[in-house]
């Protein structure tokens, strides 16, 4: 016996007992039940842990997620599968928050469109590409871009070529290619592109029209309809 507590005294009960004879429980085992107790292992830690745990983990995932930013199923599916949650899990407490309105795809695609269409002026072609991106399905997309009719798109694209106007330098046709193009990349349609800059041009200068009298944008909407057909928008 003396032997081990010699040996013992060199380890965690080699502090001085506690006074009224009463040594308490040692510290060392103390910590080490608190550290690794039954059932308490994190979700993913390993195949037995409890669905209970791993869905809870799951919930805060997407609840921190949508404290940034609305986001889609997709993006939260994504989101949960980046940190190990399994299909199953993420299945149900996905579930769960399109039951209760937490995730709503269809209020989030007519949010995109409504402010990407204001904020940046952004046609259906390229918001379609933004909300496909994000995992929003065909049918629900299309629905929000119905709300984004073809009225709307070219009234939109004649405002933004108007407020370009503004500050554009150069001769005409280098102003309208320029013109044009700002509005492709914003996924305004050749024909609906060409005519808004074509009308913008008209009502600037007198030099400026004449050049938009030899645009045909007729020709380029043939074109878009067959489009091995070789045509040029300039007469």
């Amino acid at each position: 016996m003396a032997g081990r507590r010699a040996r013992t005294g060199r380890g965690w009960d080699a502090s001085p007992p506690r006074t009224g004879g009463d040594t308490g429980t040692p510290p060392g085992p103390r910590r080490q039940r608190r550290a690794r107790p039954d059932g308490e292992r994190g979700a993913g830690a390993d195949s037995g842990a409890p669905p209970r745990e791993e869905a809870e983990v799951a919930r805060e995932i997407c609840l921190r997620q949508l404290a940034v930013r609305p986001c889609t199923r997709a993006e939260l599916a994504g989101a949960l599968a980046g940190r190990g949650i399994s299909e199953e899990v993420a299945a149900q407490v996905l579930d769960r928050y399109d039951e209760v309105g937490i995730i709503d795809d269809a209020a989030f695609a007519r949010a995109w469109v409504a402010s990407r269409h204001a904020g940046r002026g952004l046609a259906r072609r390229a918001l379609a590409n933004e909300l496909r991106q994000r995992g929003v399905d065909g049918d629900v997309a299309s629905e929000a871009l119905g709300e984004l009719d073809a009225e709307i798109e070219a009234e939109t694209a004649r405002a933004l070529v108007e407020r370009k106007l503004r500050s554009a330098r150069g001769e005409p046709e280098a102003v309208f290619r320029r013109l044009v193009g700002m509005l492709a990349r914003k996924g305004y349609p050749p024909g609906v592109a060409i005519r808004a800059v074509k009308d913008a041009l008209a009502a600037q200068s007198a030099e400026a029209a004449e050049f938009a009298d030899r645009i045909d944008a007729d020709a380029l909407t043939e074109a878009e309809a067959d489009p091995d057909r070789d045509t040029h928008p300039l007469t």
